[in-house]
């Protein structure tokens, strides 16, 4: 009794995957197409990792207004100054270009806003404005940064293709490559379009998601390749529908505890995890998107098993 209430899966499903693979393209290209447009048009918001720059997180004692702060702050002379809210109202992420003249000039240009904040929020003696953190990287640094970001997501694509074609065969390895090009594409169009802040953070989350989509897309490849062997003469796509059905409760149930983890990060973890989180949790949706449906109908159209000239073995695929 307890078995069959933790069963998520009814035993024997035959959901037809690969008959719904038209319907998975056409999401798979809307995906693919606005991330592209997307990209092409308003780019990545990069953060100071990548840019250079200043960022300071800071809590008021009380909701600011913020065209305002903007107002004083920009009367600065530290070039255009971005001011938005931090997850509340009464707390705000600061962001000012690097200045010119050095570490110094730096510096000074942080005591210029800290002494601008201490003036308009000042108590008794003390300030009233907590300074939680005061970041600073150089856009040299930061361009550096980025290179090596693109190069570590491409070294990683490359070194899990690699693994698969040896693994497997040559079909494998191309279709876990579709998949994973299909997934960072659509983590850098969300990013794109919600305009969230592009930075390290968010590569680690890419690998993340490179790496759990390719692992769920080598369970079904493992139970593809073993039952290629037990059927000789099965249809390719019934062999799909067959490997993705065996693989779903699985899937159910590691995708989804993770989601749950990923939710909680999301509602409790703040703002400074917010994008990691976001990457993650559409990473996974996107990652058991392509495992189904781009990793796995590959193999049909890379001609993995050409259509025999008896299919007598599908029945028994069909019971088992």
């Amino acid at each position: 009794m307890i078995i069959k209430f933790l069963q998520l899966v009814p035993a024997n499903t035959k959901i037809d995957f690969f008959g719904h693979r038209y319907y998975a393209f056409l999401t798979s290209l809307i995906i693919l197409g606005g991330s592209a447009f997307y990209l092409a048009t308003s780019g990545l918001n990069y953060g100071v990792d990548f840019t250079g720059g200043t960022i300071m997180e800071v809590k008021l004692p009380e909701q600011p207004n913020l065209a305002d702060l903007r107002d004083s702050l920009n009367d600065l002379e530290l070039g255009e100054v971005s001011i938005q809210e931090f997850g509340e109202a009464d707390t705000l992420l600061i962001r000012f270009k690097e200045q010119q003249g050095g570490p110094q000039a730096q510096t000074a240009a942080i005591d210029k806003v800290r002494a601008n904040l201490d003036e308009r929020y000042q108590g008794d003696e003390d300030s009233l404005v907590d300074y939680r953190r005061t970041e600073f990287v150089g856009p040299q640094v930061g361009e550096e940064l980025k290179i090596a970001g693109v190069l570590a997501v491409i070294a990683a694509m490359v070194g899990i293709m690699g693994y698969i074609w040896v693994r497997f065969e040559w079909q494998y390895g191309v279709g876990a490559m579709l998949a994973l090009i299909h997934d960072v594409v659509g983590i850098l169009g969300l990013f794109s379009i919600t305009q969230m802040h592009f930075d390290l953070s968010t590569v680690a989350a890419i690998l993340l998601v490179a790496g759990y989509s390719i692992n769920e897309s080598v369970i079904i490849f493992d139970r593809v390749r073993e039952t290629l062997r037990k059927y000789k003469k099965m249809l390719i796509q019934d062999i799909i529908n067959y490997s993705i059905n065996s693989t779903l409760p699985r899937t159910l149930m590691t995708s989804g505890s993770t989601l749950l983890a990923i939710f909680a990060l999301w509602l409790f973890g703040g703002e400074v995890i917010r994008g990691f989180v976001s990457a993650l949790f559409l990473g996974i949706l996107i990652g058991t998107h392509s495992s189904y449906f781009v990793s796995s109908n590959a193999l049909y159209y890379l001609k993995l098993r050409p259509s025999p000239d008896n299919a007598g073995d599908t029945a028994l695929a069909t019971k088992a």
